[in-house]
């Protein structure tokens, strides 16, 4: 498996391969020593259909280190910088992630996150540092014009709760510190 460096300070791209014979694949996720001093105590799953964005999201108290990889599907996968004293402050990077170019992406606390459900069926597993905190969970508007983020032309589905996040300037104006 290949680290790759990104623009964002923590932020890093993994590229895994797949060991395919006439049974099927078997894929390597995540190793201990990938990512050393982190602690991933709360794995979880998301499944989404065609067409489902969920985010942007992040946690305001309880922040979360993340670990995302694509078992089944593909997915547009997209962080942005919430970090105030960071060069890269609301910037945002984005990446497919999927079964068959087998990437992950490592989150650092700071970024919220979200992604757009690309196949049919999308299966995406989750190591998270912190556990889910739902007094914490506060999102940014997926659309937000001053983050500038270019989607595909797609009707999305979205959940109501998503529908609601922040605008990018709501977030500043509540000084919330990443």
């Amino acid at each position: 498996m290949k680290i790759k460096k990104t623009k964002f300070k923590n932020l890093l791209l993994f590229e895994g391969e797949k060991f395919i014979d006439s049974r099927g694949y078997f894929r390597e996720l995540y190793k201990n020593n990938f990512l050393k001093k982190k602690n991933f105590i709360f794995l979880c799953m998301s499944k989404s259909k065609k067409n489902v964005l969920r985010g942007l999201h992040f946690q305001k108290n309880k922040q979360q280190e993340k670990f995302v990889s694509v078992i089944k599907g593909k997915i547009l996968d997209v962080v942005v910088d919430l970090r105030k004293n960071s060069k890269t402050f609301k910037k945002f990077f984005k990446v497919i992630l999927s079964e068959k170019n087998c990437k992950a992406l490592f989150i650092p606390k700071g970024f919220a996150h979200g992604f757009l459900a690309l196949d049919k069926e999308n299966i995406i597993v989750y190591g998270n540092t912190n556990y889910r905190s739902k007094k914490d969970e506060q999102g940014i508007l997926w659309n937000d014009k001053t983050l500038s983020i270019t989607w595909p032309n797609k009707k999305f589905i979205i959940s109501a709760k998503d529908k609601k996040n922040l605008t990018f300037q709501e977030f500043i104006s509540k000084k919330i510190n990443l």
